[in-house]
């Protein structure tokens, strides 16, 4: 079995792509993390995250892709990239369809973390724009996306054939509830508004509550709105779609992988991933 991946993770990707990780999942968690003065009276969501989170993509995007993508690495992501924003525009969550994801832990699988990080901001900026989704949520779905591919590309590499698919199956299932759970935590307090803490706030975001106050109406939140019905979509469509599609996918990506001959990645990455 033959190590390759399609980018070279160095020591100092690692270290980017971790501080940015942590970064971006504060912003994600922002609502459980703000603690205000008790005499406040009137709460604001940090909007500066907005604009932070864009440039904390861009500064992982960049740092990955220096000098370790080359032509046919970039063609391969342009190719995957258009794929995915296509079947996303078939989709577009309608019912929580969600055709990208499956492609997306599948690419991430065969080229590795470092090519699964990209692929995922690539494929959700480009579908954004063909469905015209452009918008505050947007960097958002990015990592999270980016993460997913990242987690598929880190999978046990023991597993092959059919035990193959059902790890990446369970990986699909988990992944379409997170990644509910991530993009209704960032909108949350935006949808349903920032209560002051002492007012009765039904399901809204209570700044200065109890951590458990806050998860509880969270939890029925995201439970009433997502998870019953487009997570469990999502991750219906998932687990189809790798099933019927996976193995052939996986041998044409990785048959691709061999005829391109990828560079070897750095020892004792621990995103650096395989490929067969």
């Amino acid at each position: 079995m033959s190590v390759v991946s399609a980018i070279r993770v160095r020591p100092r990707s690692v270290a980017v792509i971790t501080v940015a990780s942590v970064a971006g999942l504060m912003m994600f968690l922002w609502p459980l993390l703000l603690a205000p003065d008790q005499d406040t009276t009137r709460v604001d969501p940090p909007f500066f995250f907005l604009l932070l989170l864009p440039l904390i993509v861009g500064v992982v995007v960049a740092e990955l892709t220096e000098g370790g993508m080359d032509s046919k690495a970039l063609a391969m992501l342009g190719v995957l990239t258009a794929i995915n924003a296509a079947m996303r525009a078939l989709g577009a969550g309608t019912a929580g369809i969600e055709l990208v994801f499956f492609l997306l832990i599948l690419a991430g699988r065969v080229f590795g973390a470092g090519f699964g990080f990209v692929l995922g901001c690539t494929s959700l900026f480009a579908s954004a724009l063909i469905t015209s989704g452009v918008g505050p949520w947007m960097p958002f779905q990015m990592l999270a996306s980016a993460w997913i591919g990242m987690g598929a590309g880190m999978l046990p590499r023991r597993f092959t054939g059919k035990a193959e698919i059902a790890v990446l199956v369970v990986y699909g299932i988990v992944i379409s509830y997170l990644y509910g759970l991530l993009m209704n935590m960032s909108s949350w307090p935006f949808l349903l508004g920032v209560e002051v803490p002492g007012h009765e706030g039904g399901l809204s975001f209570v700044p200065g509550a109890p951590l458990w106050d806050n998860l509880h109406r969270f939890g029925i939140y995201t439970l009433l709105t997502s998870t019953a019905g487009w997570d469990t979509g999502r991750a219906i469509t998932n687990s189809i779609a790798l099933v019927a599609l996976g193995p052939a996918i996986l041998a044409t990506l990785r048959r691709a992988a061999r005829r391109a001959r990828y560079v070897d990645p750095v020892p004792d990455s621990p995103l650096g991933a395989e490929t067969r």
